[in-house]
């Protein structure tokens, strides 16, 4: 099941791709919404697979919307506008769906994003992409040292490479990283655990900077550090 949202400021054509998600049993349309921001709060805090987007909003365009967003999320487009259909396949979008479109062709642009998510999670065994300042960038999971949390951003530190700053939670990056390889281990810190160079009274000593370990998460730390030793 494809789990998505939607973004219009029309209502109607909401409430048909929600006619048409349900009827397909595919899509899961889990919300929609017709204001960028409520969407953007949302994207914030909850990860998924799709985003049908409209591109003619009112205040910002749903291509600037997208380019905008931290989540690497696969798009659909939604418009009456012909002309943006080059600029939405520049950001490698899913589909681009002109209104009025039909059941059938809404079936192929999932299709797309179906197989388009199946290539996707065989690259994604060993790396990420992040989004910034308006682009991707891909980096390794092995050269993530670790992971600092500043509010609604994080600070992804990379083995002799430039720190990256995204917008974020540590929610949502936890949910796309590897539990065997990493492990959060402070409000504001998740550590690469191969990269890990030893830990005493508390503190974990990773490429020169050391890390407190938090109180609620030192059970979880100490019984994968076991299990380490014995494997």
């Amino acid at each position: 099941m494809i789990t998505a949202i939607a973004l219009d400021d029309e209502l109607p054509a909401l409430e048909v791709l929600e006619a048409f998600c349900n009827q397909s049993k595919e899509v899961n349309l889990v919300k929609f919404f017709t204001k960028t921001q409520d969407a953007r709060f949302y994207l914030e805090e909850y990860p998924v697979d799709l985003l049908f987007l409209d591109i003619n909003m009112p205040s910002v365009s749903g291509i600037d919307f997208y380019k905008s967003i931290s989540q690497e999320t696969t798009v659909i487009f939604t418009t009456a506008y012909a002309e943006y259909a080059a600029e939405s396949y520049e950001l490698n979008a899913a589909d681009y769906l002109m209104k009025p479109f039909s059941y059938d062709r809404f079936l192929k642009a999932i299709d797309k994003v179906k197989k388009l998510n199946q290539i996707q999670k065989a690259d994604k065994q060993n790396y990420i992409l992040f989004r910034v300042d308006y682009g991707l960038t891909k980096v390794l999971l092995s050269d993530i040292l670790y992971i600092e949390g500043l509010d609604n951003y994080l600070k992804v530190h990379i083995k002799n490479q430039k720190t990256l700053v995204v917008r974020m939670t540590m929610k949502s990056l936890s949910e796309k990283l590897s539990p065997t390889e990493f492990i959060r281990v402070h409000r504001s810190y998740i550590i690469s655990i191969p990269n890990m160079e030893s830990y005493r009274n508390k503190i974990i000593y990773l490429n020169d900077k050391e890390i407190p370990l938090g109180t609620s998460y030192e059970a979880e730390f100490l019984q994968i550090l076991n299990n380490n030793k014995t494997n």
